[in-house]
């Protein structure tokens, strides 16, 4: 979706909780002038960072935690934590995200679409897409109790007013 919207090729991108990389790395992949990956856990960044450098592409990769985080880019792309292990985890991120950026991709669990649909929109932003859709989630984590698993999840496009 962002980069058929023209928000990835030639645009600074951060991924915020980045986590393996997947999505910085992507970015460059599909033209990103810059990308830049954060994430409070190091391990999280040092798995990052071999499979960007598998995918043979330049993301700067830096462990950061997202609260304070205030550089400037064109575009966000984010997975945040869906705030279901540790209430409100989401709330960082999708505060920092329109901060930083005139636009915003992050997904978010459809049970808290009304609470994030609130918080955007008293953030001065400006929801102008909506996917949902499947996403497939392989045992990864130690809170993960089944093989696999389809989550449903929603993806936003946001605008936000600068000014």
């Amino acid at each position: 979706m962002a980069h058929g919207h023209g928000d990835i090729a030639g645009r600074s991108i951060v991924d915020l909780g980045c986590g393996n990389g997947i999505l910085a790395i992507g970015a460059k992949l599909l033209g990103a002038s810059r990308a830049v990956g954060v994430d409070s856990d190091p391990e999280a960044i040092d798995v990052a960072r071999r499979n960007a450098t598998r995918a043979k592409v330049a993301v700067d990769l830096r462990p950061l935690d997202v609260n304070g985080f205030r550089e400037s880019f064109e575009t966000v792309v984010m997975n945040p934590p869906f705030g279901a292990q540790s209430r409100h985890a989401d709330r960082p991120f999708l505060d920092a995200a329109m901060a930083i950026s005139p636009v915003v991709y992050t997904f978010l669990n459809p049970k808290a679409e009304d609470f994030v649909r609130r918080r955007i929109v008293a953030s001065g932003g400006r929801i102008v897409e909506r996917l949902e859709y499947s996403f497939p989630i392989p045992h990864l984590f130690s809170f993960h109790r089944e093989v696999a698993r389809e989550l449903d999840v929603i993806l936003y496009r946001i605008e936000v007013a600068k000014g």
